[in-house]
């Protein structure tokens, strides 16, 4: 670690520290956050020429307490409405964000679009925020490890920021921490940062979420992220062979979409992924035997996530390969079909009444589909204008996340609010990118620090079939009536 300082047109910043274990990039993104000049316009003076983005440290020559000189316009105030009294500069930074329609890209701090796609995703759920809004820097329970506590904070903050920012954010803090508490985002080759697995971070993270976000003074314990992403299966393990039969339970926060020669649908790849044979000891047979594991949804959350199992261990190349097969996925998603029998019962009556809603929107009569059917046609009018696309003023539940008015309940239809995509051929290489539908009803792609709006009608052609961009992970958010 150098420590330096920087002069910039008449300004001096001091002692400003360089980690030498990461590329300058990550220099410059400090930079940015002291003056406001974005890397790419930065002109840093050192030995031999200008500092480049993939430098060597150790070639570059720079000494304790040297001062550097940079060159470079700062970002432009945004620029004022062309009609109205209030110019948009006068805004708080926070109003500004209201005023663009989305919050702040961040900052790829060198193959970090993995870590940078999972937050955009996971940032546009509010009752997450609101969960971790309510923890405090002193909150932390005893048996929970210092890192998670530092994971969870960094979480909290990092959100908070890209709310109040207009400008790209740097998630430098977050990205330590979750080095730090988990390794294997740390890999270096070469000296560079290696491209990490998505799914995995967006795992790590929520587990560590689960642990955190707990409510040990009550006591039921409440778990705010399982409330939000947990997803009840019932299990029959059954073998053929000796006629064995047993039943599990488990929690699990996403469902698995496989995919094979047969799948052309997400719905068809679900059923796929609710069915496995596992090998193990038969106490009738005295020795290990084939079973048939089949799995229902016994209890649905408000954000039904599922991944799309693209990548396998490829032993000839030693690396993750992926499969390019197009499946289709829908912006309307029901379950239904893939429920117990004991939660198909608890959700006629919500899907009778969510029916019976959307019929006197479009003028159809009441009860004019079945409670089953795989398909719903008909979509409720006031989900175009909303991210949540449950309807938020008929809803569940206030941001403090306390009911209002009458108790909501779950109809096994939900509609996608983010894609989390990946481009390349492999797992650990490519590119990841966020896909995310905002409060105003309209999509915006978050390609690291770039925010790009996007149509509603082009984000289910992200279905695979080539090298461009294909879902990964998709976030559905559970479509709710009051009764």
């Amino acid at each position: 670690m150098l420590t330096v300082s920087v002069k910039w047109q008449k300004e001096v910043f001091k002692a400003v520290e360089i980690d030498t274990s990461q590329p300058p990039y990550v220099f410059k993104c400090q930079l940015y956050d002291l003056t406001g000049v974005p890397p790419e316009r930065q002109k840093i003076m050192v030995k031999g020429g200008l500092l480049k983005d993939d430098a060597d440290w150790s070639t570059v020559g720079v000494k304790q307490g040297q001062k550097l000189m940079m060159m470079g316009t700062a970002d432009e105030v945004v620029k004022a409405p062309e009609k109205g009294p209030v110019f948009m500069e006068d805004l708080p930074e926070e109003e500004q964000v209201v005023s663009l329609g989305h919050s702040a890209g961040l900052f790829n701090l060198g193959n970090t679009c993995y870590m940078n796609s999972t937050v955009q995703c996971l940032h546009s759920v509010p009752e997450l925020k609101s969960s971790l809004v309510k923890y405090s820097h002193s909150g932390r329970s005893n048996d929970l490890d210092q890192t998670s506590h530092m994971l969870t904070v960094a979480t909290r903050d990092l959100f908070n920021e890209l709310d109040k920012s207009v400008k790209p954010v740097a998630p430098m803090q977050f990205w330590m921490v979750l080095r730090k508490k988990y390794p294997q985002f740390g890999q270096l080759h070469n000296g560079v940062f290696m491209q990490q697995d998505a799914e995995e971070c967006w795992t790590q993270l929520l587990y560590t979420l689960s642990q955190s976000l707990r409510s040990p003074g009550s006591s039921e314990n409440i778990d705010a992220v399982k409330d939000i992403f947990g997803i009840e299966l019932e299990s029959r393990i059954h073998c053929q062979e000796s006629g064995e039969e047993s039943s599990e339970t488990e929690s699990v926060y996403s469902l698995k979409c496989h995919i094979s020669h047969e799948v052309n649908h997400l719905h068809e790849g679900l059923k796929h992924g609710l069915k496995s044979e596992l090998e193990k000891a038969s106490p009738a047979l005295g020795r290990s035997a084939i079973y048939l594991k089949e799995s229902r949804i016994n209890g649905l959350p408000r954000y039904l996530t599922i991944q799309f199992v693209r990548f396998f261990w490829k032993r000839e190349s030693n690396q993750k390969a992926k499969i390019l097969r197009k499946v289709d996925y829908p912006l309307e998603l029901d379950v239904y079909d893939l429920c117990s029998d004991v939660l198909r019962k608890k959700l006629e009556g919500p899907r009778q009444v969510l029916r019976d809603e959307e019929g006197k929107k479009l003028g159809l009569k009441a009860n004019e589909k079945s409670s089953g059917s795989k398909d719903v046609d008909v979509k409720m009018t006031d989900v175009e204008g909303s991210s949540n696309a449950s309807g938020e003023s008929s809803a569940t539940t206030s941001q403090e996340g306390v009911p209002v008015d009458k108790e909501t309940h779950l109809t096994g239809i939900y509609d996608l609010v983010a894609v989390l995509t990946h481009k390349g051929r492999s797992a650990d290489s490519g590119h990841y990118v966020a896909w995310v539908k905002q409060e105003s009803g309209k999509w915006i792609e978050f390609d690291d620090d770039n925010p790009i709006p996007q149509r509603e009608e082009d984000i289910v052609k992200l279905s695979g079939g080539g090298d461009w961009h294909m879902a990964y992970i998709c976030m559905y958010k559970a479509r709710t009536v009051p009764m």
